[in-house]
C-alpha cells in the first residue's frame, strides 16, 4: 500500500478507528469523525434513484446545516435493504450519538461496500463502544484506510490559506476506486476545515467544487447508491464566518476547488485495474455544456478506454465518440492530440501515430480535442479499461 502524503489536520477534530469485521475480519472497518464543537456542515448526494439507507438519512438531516460527527463503515452499503436498513441506520446514529454526549441530529453515517444484505448489527453495535471510546486514538490517514473497498491506497490532501489574517486549514479524505461516473460525488468524501463558514455559503462552495471535479470524473460509467460528499466547518480558527462577499471567500474556494480536484485525480489514478491516468480536455467548445458533454463522451467510451489500455492512437473512435455526444461543431475544423503530438489536423490523420504510440506508453496521458466552435473549455478524468477491472468486479461479492 503507498504511503500517504504528510498533511496538515484542521484544528479542532479528532478520529477513531476499530474493527467491526462488517465484509471480513483483520482490518479497521468502522471509522469516526468528530468535532469539538458543534460545526457548520454541507453536503451532496448521489442523484442515483436507488438511494442508501444512509443517504437518504443524511439527506433529511443536512437541512438543518448542523453537525459534529461522521461515522462510517466500509464492507456494506446497506442499500436495498428496506424499511430495516433505515432502521439499522438510525440506531447507529442514536448509540453514537448517546456515547459521544451530543444531539442526535449532529451525528451524520455514510456506508460503502456490497449492495443488498443486511448490516451485521451485532458486530457494530458492539463496535460503537470502542470507536466512540478511542477518540482521539487514530489519525486522519487512518480513516482514510478504514473507508476503503477495493481501493488500494489511501487518498488523503490538504491546503493551509490566509482568512482574516489567520491560518485557516482544509484537508479532505476519500474513497473509490469503482463504480465512479458523473452525477454528483461518485465515492464517499469528507471535508474537514477550522475556517468558520455561513451556512448557505459552505453549501454553494462544496457545490461548486464537486461540479467541477467529482462530478467530471468517470470510471466505468456506473452511479453509486451511496454516494456522499460532506464538508464540516467548525469555526475553531476564530474568523467571521465567511460569505460570498468576504474578501477571503474566493481564496477558500481556490483552496476547496484544489483539494477536490486532487482528490478527484487520486480516484481515478486509482481505478480498479486502471494502468493510466487520463485527462480529457475538450477545448473552444461553443459553450460549457457541449465541451462536458464531449468530454464525458471520450471519456466514457469502452472503445477509447481499451485503446488506452492496449497503446493505440486510435484517433478515430474519439471522434466518433465527439460525433454521439450529439453537441454542434464542424468535424472539418477539429483537431485533436495526444499529450502535445496532434494527430488529427482539420478532422483527418497528420501522420503523427508513430509519435502518438510513444505518448500513448506513458502513466499519465492528455487527449485534447479542439473543436475551433467557441470559447469553452472542460476537463474530465479517467482512465484505461483492462482485464483486471473485470477480475475485480467479476469477484467483488465473492
Amino acid at each position: 500500500m503507498k504511503k500517504s502524503p504528510k498533511i496538515t489536520i484542521p484544528n479542532g477534530f479528532f478520529f477513531s478507528v476499530t474493527e467491526a469485521a462488517i465484509k471480513k475480519p483483520g482490518r479497521k472497518d468502522f471509522a469516526l469523525i468528530f468535532s469539538e464543537v458543534e460545526s457548520t456542515i454541507a453536503g451532496t448526494f448521489t442523484t442515483n434513484t436507488v438511494k442508501a439507507a444512509p443517504v437518504r438519512l443524511c439527506m433529511q438531516k443536512i437541512k438543518s446545516g448542523r453537525g459534529q460527527a461522521i461515522i462510517v463503515n466500509s464492507g456494506n452499503a446497506n442499500a436495498c435493504t428496506g424499511k430495516q436498513g433505515m432502521k439499522d441506520a438510525r440506531a447507529i446514529v442514536a448509540a453514537a450519538s448517546r456515547q459521544l454526549g451530543i444531539d442526535i441530529g449532529l451525528t451524520y453515517i455514510c456506508s460503502t461496500g456490497v449492495i443488498g444484505t443486511p448490516l451485521p448489527m451485532q458486530r457494530i453495535t458492539s463496535a460503537i463502544g470502542p470507536l466512540t471510546g478511542g477518540l482521539g486514538s487514530a489519525s486522519f490517514d487512518d480513516s482514510a484506510k478504514a473507508i476503503m473497498t477495493t481501493d488500494t491506497f489511501p487518498k488523503i490532501t490538504s491546503r493551509q490559506i490566509k482568512i482574516q489574517g489567520k491560518q485557516g486549514t482544509i484537508a479532505g479524505i476519500c474513497k473509490g476506486a469503482g463504480m465512479i461516473a458523473p452525477n454528483m460525488a461518485t465515492m464517499l468524501c469528507f471535508i474537514l476545515t477550522d475556517i468558520a463558514v455561513e451556512k448557505k455559503t459552505l453549501h454553494a462552495a462544496l457545490k461548486s467544487a464537486v461540479g467541477k471535479s467529482f462530478n467530471r470524473i468517470t470510471i466505468d460509467g456506473d452511479t453509486s447508491t451511496n454516494d456522499t460528499a460532506l464538508i464540516m466547518a467548525n469555526g475553531v480558527l476564530g474568523n467571521k464566518p465567511l460569505t460570498k462577499k468576504s474578501a477571503d471567500f474566493s481564496s477558500f474556494q481556490k483552496a476547496l476547488d484544489e483539494l477536490t480536484y486532487e482528490l478527484s485525480r487520486l480516484i481515478v489514478k486509482d481505478g480498479e485495474g486502471a494502468t493510466k491516468l487520463v485527462e480529457v480536455v475538450v477545448k473552444n467548445a461553443r459553450n460549457e455544456a457541449d465541451a462536458e458533454s464531449a468530454a464525458l463522451a471520450i471519456a466514457n467510451s469502452n472503445l477509447v478506454k481499451t485503446a488506452i489500455f492496449g497503446n493505440d492512437a486510435n484517433w478515430g473512435r474519439i471522434m466518433a465518440a465527439v460525433g454521439y455526444s450529439r453537441i454542434s461543431f464542424n468535424p472539418e475544423k477539429t483537431d485533436v492530440f495526444f499529450n502535445n503530438v496532434k494527430v488529427v489536423k482539420g478532422g483527418i490523420m497528420n501522420n503523427k501515430d508513430r509519435e502518438a504510440t510513444e505518448e500513448m506508453k506513458k502513466k499519465e496521458l492528455k487527449i485534447i480535442v479542439d473543436l475551433h466552435a467557441g470559447k469553452a473549455s472542460v476537463k474530465v478524468l479517467t482512465c484505461d479499461l483492462t482485464e483486471d477491472y473485470i477480475r475485480i468486479n467479476a469477484e467483488y461479492r465473492t
